[in-house]
């Protein structure tokens, strides 16, 4: 791994981590919990995308400076607990932003290194990406970001199609990573800042239309039940 992806990868790591640790604060999580966040956010989903691809031993044992980030990461965060404490609601989606960037340029240029095919690595950026903030958000009893309305998962596959089209293209590496970084980021933070969504698709029920009293009905009119896709509203700020 190049110098520049392996330092990402650092930036990556430190930032989900991070996310983790304010996750935690928010639950009112000990010591123990604020590691254990940090550290399934900041290294599951490349756990888990070094399983898929059967790489072993997975990267943080081969490289246990992993570990002493994340370590680092939260030994910082409670010394500045109280300065944490009171971060604004938006930071952890936007630091979260940062992170799913990040390792979406990760899994894809390991997935490529590996020598599978472009679509496996544009989902390898995904897992790697999405992974660590769903197990972080299902152990603080929270609905994971991924399954949520706004633009997530979307994000990191779009980012890791633009890097792994680059590559097929003999593009320089850092072109490459920056086209990525800008384009999952870019659009990950549009969908926090303007509430950008996916439309839902829900099981409703349609009442039947209003007839007029002085027309009799040969057949009376049922509700009916039916799958409907529903756009959520933005919000005006």
């Amino acid at each position: 791994m190049s110098g520049v992806i392996y330092w990402l990868d650092m930036a990556g790591v430190v930032v989900f981590a991070l996310s983790g640790v304010i996750l935690a604060c928010r639950s009112r999580m000990d010591p123990i919990g604020m590691l254990v966040l940090a550290a399934v956010t900041g290294i599951g989903g490349g756990t888990l995308r070094d399983l898929v691809l059967g790489v072993r031993p997975v990267f943080w044992v081969t490289d246990p400076t992993y570990l002493w980030v994340i370590l680092a990461t939260v030994g910082v965060s409670l010394v500045g607990f109280h300065y944490i404490h009171r971060l604004s609601r938006g930071f952890l989606p936007v630091a979260d932003a940062f992170g799913l960037a990040l390792f979406t340029v990760i899994g894809a240029h390991k997935a490529l290194l590996l020598g599978t095919s472009g679509t496996v690595a544009v989902l390898m950026g995904m897992m790697t990406g999405v992974a660590g903030g769903m197990i972080r958000d299902v152990l603080a009893q929270r609905v994971p970001m991924v399954l949520r309305e706004e633009i997530y998962a979307t994000a990191a596959m779009a980012g890791g199609s633009v890097y792994v089209a680059l590559h097929a293209l003999d593009a320089p590496l850092t072109i490459a990573i920056a086209a990525s970084l800008s384009v999952t980021l870019g659009l990950r933070l549009a969908a926090i800042y303007w509430h950008l969504a996916l439309p839902v698709f829900a099981w409703v029920t349609v009442p039947p239309k209003p007839h007029d009293e002085k027309v009799p009905l040969s057949t009376p009119e049922k509700a009916k039940e039916r799958v409907k896709m529903i756009r959520r509203e933005r919000k005006r700020r």
